[in-house]
């Protein structure tokens, strides 16, 4: 097939690499002239593991194609799938400007004969509809189409992966053609099919991310329970997530859920409740146990420090992405930036887009995790990054000026901290 994908994203970009390797003819339209000449000299602009060496592949192969031209992509194609952003507006709902605007472009260039027009942007009920009369109003008189919701749940770090080995392809439309075709362009992934309604599906996208972050927001308010008791949140949670009608994934205590997804997500299908006369309390209280546990990272290190210099492991919102977007280290950060603290930062991928966002004088940046914490009164874990997991912690204390570590992520054995003098203070957990 030939397959268009309009947004180059994390979403965009990563399904458009699969999609090439599949052996289809895959276009991709962007925006910015800078960025769409990088992608086609092999450059994600992302930092995805995997990601570049597949880019570089299908480029090789002349399946992969970027333009900054609708007319160049959208004629030949027998798919189209938007994948721009929806950030959230002032408000909290979705921003759809981007989606809309799109739309009226795929819609007068769409070609004589059959094209399915699909949403894989995360959208609130009644986005399709809306897609579906600018298509109806701007497109040639000849031209045939169909609206489908084809959301996605990959997630950065394992894109990839996600992608190729989904749990399930969800496919929502009330043209049996459109999802005949789609069924077909998804064939070589695994996983369940859902076949479904337009409005089903893009329930069934915010309704995951929800549900995804209720489990970590309910496994944070457990481990202030814990450290406010003396209980330990892993052993609490691990009993917990061994019922099989519960499990173990995202029951992870930290300092909060950030990136691309989650927060705007549950935002807009927060705002969308208020809209419909619901009661959404359940969402507002996952959003206020977020912002809680941030604070309480920020109160553990004004309780426990006595200097004023502070290493920071760990910007991006997770591992394996250099994403940054609503991660919670920013705001504790900015947070400690206020308050006179200053703060020597590492992360392995994030460093050049957190020095984009200007926090203050008072934040620097090293190429070495061991740099970071040279004469500091603390390390504050941020980032669960595998190489911090392994860190050796003798040459740690030798190089700090308090062997202090508080820890978001529990990414240390407390009797293990306690066996090298460090005092350690982590999230659930007795300090030790």
């Amino acid at each position: 097939m030939t397959i268009t994908f309009v947004g180059h994203g994390y979403v965009g970009l990563v399904t458009a690499c699969v999609f090439a390797d599949f052996g289809n003819d895959v276009w991709v339209i962007g925006h910015t002239p800078e960025k769409v000449e990088k992608l086609k000299n092999g450059d994600p602009l992302i930092y995805e593991p995997g990601l570049e060496e597949l880019l570089k592949k299908n480029l090789d192969a002349n399946r992969l194609h970027f333009t900054l031209d609708f007319d160049k992509a959208i004629p030949s194609s027998d798919i189209v799938f938007i994948a721009v952003g929806t950030p959230p507006s002032a408000t909290g709902e979705a921003d759809l400007s981007a989606v809309l605007n799109v739309a009226q472009h795929i819609g007068k260039n769409l070609k004589k004969g059959f094209t399915v027009v699909s949403c894989k942007s995360t959208v609130p009920v009644g986005t399709n509809l809306k897609v579906e009369k600018i298509l109806s109003d701007t497109k040639p008189a000849d031209a045939e189409f169909a609206v489908a919701s084809c959301p996605e749940f990959l997630r950065e770090g394992s894109a990839i992966g996600d992608t190729t080995s989904p749990d399930r392809v969800v496919i929502g439309s009330s043209s049996q053609k459109a999802i005949a075709t789609l069924l077909e362009a998804h064939k070589p992934l695994t996983g369940s099919r859902i076949i479904t309604d337009l409005a089903s599906a893009e329930i069934i996208k915010y309704a995951s991310n929800a549900m995804l972050a209720t489990k970590i927001s309910f496994a944070n308010l457990i481990s202030l329970y814990a450290e406010k008791t003396g209980g330990d949140i892993e052993t609490i949670m691990e009993a917990v997530g061994s019922d099989n009608r519960i499990g173990r994934q995202f029951l992870y205590a930290g300092i909060g859920y950030g990136g691309s997804c989650f927060p705007k997500d549950v935002m807009a299908l927060n705002e969308t409740g208020k809209q419909l006369e619901l009661d959404i309390g359940l969402l507002d209280s996952v959003e206020r146990i977020n912002h809680s546990v941030r604070d309480n990272f920020v109160h553990k290190v004004l309780k426990h420090t006595k200097g004023k210099k502070l290493a920071v492991w760990g910007l991006s919102f997770k591992p394996n992405t250099d994403d940054i977007r609503f991660a919670p280290s920013l705001y504790i950060i900015n947070e400690l930036i206020k308050m006179d603290y200053h703060i020597v930062a590492f992360d392995p991928a994030a460093t050049e887009n957190v020095k984009k966002q200007q926090l203050g004088g008072s934040l620097t940046f090293v190429d070495n995790m061991y740099d970071a914490v040279k004469d500091v009164d603390a390390l504050l874990v941020m980032t669960e990054w595998n190489e911090f997991k392994q860190a050796n912690l003798p040459h740690i204390k030798s190089l700090m000026k308090t062997p202090l570590i508080v820890d978001g992520r529990n990414i240390y054995n407390p009797d293990t901290m306690k066996s090298h003098g460090f005092t350690y203070i982590s999230t659930g957990r007795k300090a030790v």
